[in-house]
């Protein structure tokens, strides 16, 4: 079957893989290609307090697209809209839906992106395998690398795509496994009919949440430097120790937020001399007037939550488990990563565009 418009599906085999940087990093290549570029996104997938229009938008803007050159999600996959579909109040025919969606379209590329792994979106006809059999869409999959054992799911992704696979990114490679990588398991997946046309290295600032989402997270209360939301936090810490201690365990981490009682002042303090990015104080407690001080001087946010300080940490790691791309500084490192390590004259070859330099 024809393809409905020049497209190129992007998705994962797995969810937060890092198929959106992908698109804001391949798609501002491009248009350095001289190509004009549309995005969609089929299915909403967006469980995680985050906001689908917001996300879209984001991309939108940061790729600087007309309004014209956007298409929302035909539906939501979320549990009212599965109830509609086995209930047989929903018979739409969404795979139609999206043809039409993409011939309406005037880019020389559109940029879809996909489902979080092969299957989801099954239910409504909108899945890998669906999109791949019925319009015959070029995909480009991301891969978060675990272990060598990414070869296997990408083998069956493989076998499920066929020739629609165009390639594959394996991302977020740490630096102790770049040889692997390089020497085996990309020499293996080329031998096996497999395009490896990036191979990305972790950054740590790609896995990094900002003051401002930890405080929407925890609906945190801000008691100082508001203007220092935007501050990047890599890694958490929880301050529980004697302070003699604290202060060296504090020095181990970089751009961290502390968690802390509001009523530790010397686990506070200790904190705040080190590499800290925002100190999150929980039960609800203000602290003294002297920390409120010393954090304005160091220009460090102090966010108070009404919060124990187990559910303060499960819910920042929710946030470093579903990490987001909304940040300039993130862009630009996802862009530079994909300038140096992205084989696009590979891609633009395979999709019949040339190389347009």
């Amino acid at each position: 079957m024809n393809r409905p418009h020049p497209s190129l599906l992007i998705g994962s085999i797995e969810p937060y893989s890092g198929k959106t940087g992908v698109i804001l990093g391949l798609g501002r290549q491009l248009q350095a290609q001289g190509l004009t570029l549309a995005y969609g996104k089929p299915l909403g997938t967006c469980f995680n307090g985050g906001s689908e229009e917001a996300d879209i938008a984001f991309i939108g803007q940061t790729l600087n697209l007309a309004s014209e050159r956007i298409r929302s999600p035909l539906l939501l996959l979320d549990e009212p809209s599965i109830r509609r579909r086995l209930g047989g109040e929903d018979e739409r025919d969404y795979l139609q839906a999206l043809r039409q969606s993409l011939e309406t379209l005037t880019a020389d590329l559109v940029l879809l992106e996909g489902p979080g792994n092969l299957w989801e979106g099954s239910l409504f006809g909108l899945s890998f395998l669906s999109l791949a059999k019925s319009l015959a869409l070029p995909i480009l999959l991301v891969a978060r690398y675990h272990s060598p054992l990414v070869v296997d799911a990408l083998l069956k992704a493989r076998q499920e795509l066929g020739d629609c696979l165009a390639g594959v990114v394996i991302n977020d490679i740490p630096p102790e496994r770049r040889e692997e990588v390089e020497t085996l398991v990309k020499p293996f997946l080329e031998k096996s009919g497999i395009a490896v046309l990036g191979l990305l290295p972790q950054d740590r600032l790609l896995q990094s949440v900002s003051v401002r989402e930890l405080a929407h997270q925890l609906q945190a209360q801000v008691l100082c430097r508001g203007d220092r939301l935007d501050l990047m936090v890599e890694g958490l810490t929880i301050g529980a120790m004697n302070v003699n201690s604290a202060l060296e365990y504090f020095r181990q981490g970089e751009n961290k937020a502390v968690v802390t009682g509001g009523d530790r002042t010397d686990l506070q303090l200790a904190a705040l001399e080190t590499s800290t990015s925002c100190l999150i104080l929980t039960g609800h407690m203000p602290p003294q007037p002297l920390i409120i001080s010393r954090a304005e001087d160091l220009e460090i946010p102090i966010l108070s939550v009404d919060l124990d300080t187990l559910t303060t940490v499960e819910i920042v790691d929710r946030a470093f488990g579903a990490v987001r791309l909304q940040e300039t500084v993130k862009v630009d490192c996802i862009q530079n990563l994909m300038a140096k390590h992205f084989d696009l004259l590979r891609l633009l070859t395979y999709l019949g565009l040339g190389d347009r330099r």
